[in-house]
């Protein structure tokens, strides 16, 4: 697929992806024969049930299907679910989830056609926090939130031998990253992020490139120093995928701003 945005030499998705799920944390089938209710703050009501290891009977509202999922212990009862759909590709939707305060934070991912966003990502994002089990009762815990703690850190994941990203958080809009080793190396951008707090020392981050259509959504576990997730765009021969991924995670340094400059 010609693009006349994308450098000659710039790769595409399914060229960096192969091998970024190398250092990711294992699946577990913790989840099997347990149902969730989840109730977002958007209004969202959303019946989970793990049938199985990898497939999880899902309705909201009229719709209902049964669909592949992953089910990935982040931290002690948190769980990163993915979920894909068959009679929606270019979608997918991520849910963490915390059993024990039973918080939850909603991630829907829906590729773009081409021109309908123009000069924006191909991929979009949207975040929703909730709640699991029954809304009535309030959930423990602090309510995830958007938030800038990241700004200005600068850290390098680790995804296999062979892919090793430097990520410097610029603003509560953007980040940076560049390639240190591996087949994007000298290759980097700035592109449009977010950033929301799940609990103390855990995050969630997604980002959305302008070169090529992809997006990515990982969370962040500050005591393990792991990042678990995965990428949504779209490969070289024009067809949706949903890659895993994970790394180990180097804190290098932080930038520290004077009062009043501080980036958005």
């Amino acid at each position: 697929m010609n693009d006349p945005n994308r450098p000659a030499d710039w790769k595409h998705f399914d060229d960096f992806a192969a091998g970024i799920a190398t250092n990711r944390l294992p699946t577990t089938d913790a989840l099997r024969g347990q149902t969730f209710k989840i109730t977002l703050n958007s209004g969202r009501v959303i019946d989970l049930a793990f049938t199985s290891a990898d497939t999880v009977a899902w309705s909201e509202g009229r719709h209902a299907g049964a669909d592949w999922y992953e089910a990935l212990e982040v931290a002690p009862q948190v769980f990163f679910i993915n979920m894909v759909f068959a009679t929606r590709p270019t979608q997918d939707e991520a849910f963490i989830v915390d059993t024990k305060t039973r918080r939850v934070l909603s991630v829907r991912e829906r590729v773009r056609e081409p021109g309908e966003a123009p000069g924006e990502p191909r991929v979009a994002q949207v975040y929703s926090a909730g709640v699991l089990g029954d809304a009535s009762v309030p959930p423990a815990g602090t309510e995830p939130a958007p938030t800038r703690d990241l700004i200005g850190l600068t850290a390098h994941y680790t995804y296999s031998p062979n892919h090793v990203y430097e990520h410097i958080y610029l603003s509560s809009e953007r980040y940076a990253w560049q390639n240190l080793v591996g087949i994007q190396r000298g290759h980097g951008d700035v592109d449009l992020a977010t950033t929301w707090k799940f609990d103390d020392k855990f995050y969630v981050f997604g980002f959305r490139e302008f070169i090529i259509p992809v997006a990515s959504l990982f969370f962040y576990n500050w005591d393990m120093m792991r990042s678990t997730g995965k990428f949504l765009g779209v490969t070289s021969q024009g067809k949706v995928e949903n890659k895993p991924a994970g790394a180990f995670i180097e804190k290098k340094s932080t930038t520290v701003y004077d009062p009043g400059k501080a980036p958005v």
